[in-house]
Formats: C-alpha cells, structure tokens, sequence
C-alpha cells in the first residue's frame, strides 16, 4: 500500500478512525497484552511511523479506544428504565445485576479496565493523561446519575462510592476470571478443584449489591446531623 498523507482535518480523522477501527477489531481475537504496535501497524496498512503520527503511543490508542467503550456502555444503560417498584434491597439488587451483567457482555471494556492502571496510563504524556481523567469523570458523573435513577436512596455520594467499587472489582475480578489452559485443565481434573473456579459476572454482581446495601445501611444509620450513631 502507498501511504499517502492525511491533508484536511477530515483526512486526519477518517486516519484515526482507521486505526482505531483496526484496533478495535485486534481486541475481539487477542487480549489487550497480545496487541502490539507492530501488528496493529500492518493491520491498519501503515508503518509504525504513520501510526504514530496520530497517537503517541499503542496505549494512546487503548485509552482512546477504552474511553469509547465506556460511553458505549453508558448510552445502553441510559436507554434501560428502571424496573418498577420493591424494597430499596430489590432495586440495589436489580441494578446489581445489571451492572454485572451488562458489563459481563463487554469483553472488550472488561479486558480493557483491567489493563487500565497497570499498562494503558503508561507510556502516555501528560496531556493526554489530563484528557484521559476527564473523558472518565465525565462518564463517572452519567453513571451515577444512572445508579440515581435506579435507588435514589443513595444519593450521589453513595452511588458514586457503589460504582467505584464495582468498577474496581470489574477490573480485578476480569483478570481472575480469565484462567490459562494450564488452571483450566487443572479445574477440569478434580471437582474439588472446579469449584474454586471464579465468575465474573457473579463477583460483580455480589459486590455491587452488598456495597448498595452496605450504603443504605450505614445511610439508615446516621441521625440528622450526618453522624454515625
């Protein structure tokens, strides 16, 4: 292929996008770990050079590409309404559920949150550290607003405190659940074994719902003046 040059501001969009559509389409057949600059690179039919004419690094691309999965899950969960009625434990419940669940769907933004602290905020300038940590309070706040929707018993300071740790067992719990063929033929040779085999999408939910209700409780604790008792 004869690289040709991005000219217009569209030109130079359309090329990012192209890298980051490529990209995007690696980390549907790899891990985040296996995705290499070289290889998106061929992929994208450009040399490396190119590449990093629009992104300064392969994690400025994963950030990029982190930050779009994220608001992608955002607008799904802004489109589902709140189930009706219940106790505030059925609705913590419910939007526990959801969360795991929908996150569960997400490979892609799983694998990407888990690399998140330890690989994509590396390697990575300042600036577009500051533009990464804003694109993600932006998306915190609309999560939270969402959490809101579904038990408004929390409030914002407890719905953000409720999606801080889910978000923080997400990561975790992505990395835990991904086992090797090696732990994968050890559960498979012994019963015992196997059940000590993790679910993502079970430690999510788990962690979602005894945080909601941990929250209200301490919530349902505190007299007028905002103390504990």
């Amino acid at each position: 292929m004869t690289f040709q040059r991005a000219r217009t501001d569209e030109q130079r969009s359309q090329r990012r996008r192209q890298i980051l559509d490529t990209a995007a389409g690696m980390l549907i057949e790899m891990p985040v770990a296996k995705l290499s600059l070289n290889e998106l690179s061929r992929r994208a039919g450009l040399a490396k050079a190119n590449v990093l004419r629009y992104f300064e690094s392969r994690e400025a691309v994963l950030l990029d590409l982190l930050d779009t999965e994220v608001r992608d899950w955002i607008t799904e969960l802004e489109r589902l309404r709140p189930s009706g009625g219940g106790t505030e434990r059925e609705r913590g419940d419910r939007l526990a559920d959801l969360l795991a669940t929908s996150m569960a769907r997400r490979p892609v933004l799983c694998d990407l949150l888990s690399a998140q602290g330890a690989v994509l905020e590396h390697n990575i300038s300042t600036e577009l550290g500051i533009r990464h940590k804003r694109a993600a309070r932006r998306s915190l706040q609309d999560l939270v607003r969402i959490v809101v929707r579904h038990v408004p018993e929390l409030g914002a300071a407890g719905a953000a405190a409720l999606m801080e740790s889910t978000l923080l067992m997400a990561m975790t719990a992505w990395q835990c659940t991904r086992p090797s063929d090696a732990m994968l033929a050890a559960y498979a040779s012994d019963p015992e074994l196997a059940a000590m085999r993790l679910d993502f999408t079970d430690l999510v939910r788990r962690t979602a719902a005894v945080t909601t209700s941990g929250l209200l409780a301490r919530s349902d604790t505190r007299d007028d003046t905002g103390s504990a008792p």
